[in-house]
């Protein structure tokens, strides 16, 4: 049941009117319990109750944690918490990419033997689902926060169907919170979360999935990309630069919104990551919830940025060829976690640089030298995205392509409606980092404004194309 379909408008109408409409507050949490199951058993009846199972063991040990005599017996419980969040994403998601590498290591050192297939379903959002539930131990265990005694709220923080699939990645302390607190009704955050669904849907339906006419050339499997010449892959590329931001934050915009109608607040996870100066402050832009993950429960137990430019370079490539492989199972993912390392190890040693330089830390700083700035890191950013493909040899398919064109650079005829769309990102873009939407916005009046949303929605639907494509972080 994807966000864009009918099917799901008429389940959040019910849900909705449900939820507001129920004259016992207390028992709203099971409607919406209920509401979430029922959203996933539409993909698959046994995930959903795997899921909800592995959720409800993650209770019963985190209350195991908290009544602990031991530390020895609380990281015990913690341990087994790990393991068994671990064990299933690896058996469900990465079997048969443990396999399959085995074995081309067997034909490397001359064992013939053919690669054993595991035939499992990967449930929707797995690698969402369980970091949300491996941080929440964690935190238990480190004390940062108590063991969730009400079970009906703490399903609740795994299964809240806005966030289930494709996040954002929910925090215990933030969600349980408000999981607690009575809710009431707000036409100011009622209109916040319609303003925040019909811009998620405006992005998706007439921006992601109409660039996916041009990046499907080279990012659907079985694609003849030697038969394109240089300038078609070059289109593809930059489509999917601009698919996959409009696509992952569209979702995200209608999961806060939805949720908004619901009463309850996700965290936001793209702040115009596309104006970022440099690296680093693209990852602080870019999928805040998982980088902010990466940080707490990766880098800094690792050491994080203490102990020298070398540990931090180690530790940054740890922790990002970790969150390769967390978004596909896949070498080519793990090599673009690897050159996301890279990328910020480099920017770490030119700061550095720039220090004992003040010139030209003072020409980088400059409103030209800032557009410059601004202009490499996308142009790497673009470059990484490359590797957002099943298989390394795809990946370096597509990078000949690029820099080695051996018959022309011609764009193909129907280039207009891409160019139109980078057009159009890049204003609104530039209008956001000015203030000028949110000004807009708090000055309109309220029939103006719904009006606003009432076009913006329809003009998703007509500039949207017949097929509607999946979300891409759906498979993650």
């Amino acid at each position: 049941m994807l966000f864009t379909t009918h099917q799901y408008l008429i389940f959040f109408v019910i849900v909705f009117t449900l939820y507001w409409a129920m004259p016992w507050p207390r028992l709203r949490i099971y409607l919406l319990l209920a509401a979430s199951f029922y959203f996933y058993a539409t993909w698959n009846q046994w995930l959903a109750l795997l899921v909800t199972g592995t959720a409800t063991l993650d209770y019963l040990l985190a209350r195991g944690i908290d009544a602990a005599r031991s530390r020895q017996l609380a990281r015990f419980f913690t341990g087994v918490s790990i393991c068994v969040n671990l064990g299933v994403l690896c058996y469900f998601k990465y079997t048969n990419f443990f396999l399959d590498s085995l074995f081309q290591a067997l034909r490397a050192a001359g064992v013939t033997s053919p690669t054993p297939v595991l035939h499992v379903i990967v449930p929707f959002g797995i690698s969402f689902y369980t970091f949300e539930a491996i941080s929440y131990t964690v935190d238990v265990y480190q004390g940062r926060i108590r063991a969730e005694r009400n079970l009906p709220n703490f399903l609740l923080f795994i299964l809240f169907f806005p966030h289930l699939v494709a996040g954002p990645i929910v925090r215990a302390k933030d969600f349980l919170r408000q999981a607690h607190r009575p809710k009431r009704w707000s036409w100011v955050r009622a209109q916040h979360g319609v303003q925040l669904i019909v811009l998620g849907l405006f992005k998706k339906l007439a921006i992601a999935d109409c660039m996916a006419i041009y990046s499907d050339r080279v990012w659907v499997p079985g694609q003849d990309i030697a038969a394109l010449n240089s300038g078609a892959v070059w289109m593809a590329v930059i489509a999917f630069t601009v698919r996959i931001y409009c696509d992952f934050s569209g979702y995200t915009d209608i999961a806060l919104g939805c949720a908004h109608l619901l009463g309850y607040k996700l965290t936001i996870n793209f702040r115009m990551p596309y104006l970022s100066a440099n690296i680093a402050e693209f990852w602080r832009r870019w999928h805040i919830s998982l980088s902010n993950w990466l940080r707490d429960y990766i880098f800094i137990p690792l050491g994080g940025s203490r102990g020298g430019f070398w540990k931090t370079a180690r530790n940054l490539t740890i922790t990002f060829g970790l969150g390769g492989l967390w978004h596909g199972a896949t070498w080519s993912w793990v090599v673009w976690g690897l050159i996301m390392a890279v990328m910020l190890v480099v920017h770490r040693a030119f700061r550095l640089f720039c220090e004992t330089i003040p010139t030209l830390k003072w020409a980088l700083e400059t409103r030209p030298g800032t557009v410059l700035r601004i202009a490499v890191t996308l142009f790497f950013v673009t470059l990484s995205m490359v590797f957002a493909q099943p298989s390394i040899e795809t990946a370096l398919t597509v990078l000949r392509k690029l820099f080695v064109p051996s018959d022309g650079i011609g764009l193909p005829m129907d280039q207009n409606r891409l160019w139109w769309t980078v057009y159009l990102l890049v204003f609104a873009h530039l209008v956001a980092a000015l203030g000028v939407w949110a000004w807009v916005w708090r000055r309109l009046p309220g029939p103006v404004l719904g009006a606003g949303c009432a076009l913006v929605f329809v003009a998703a639907q007509v500039l949207s194309p017949d097929t509607t494509k999946a979300f891409v972080y759906f498979v993650f």
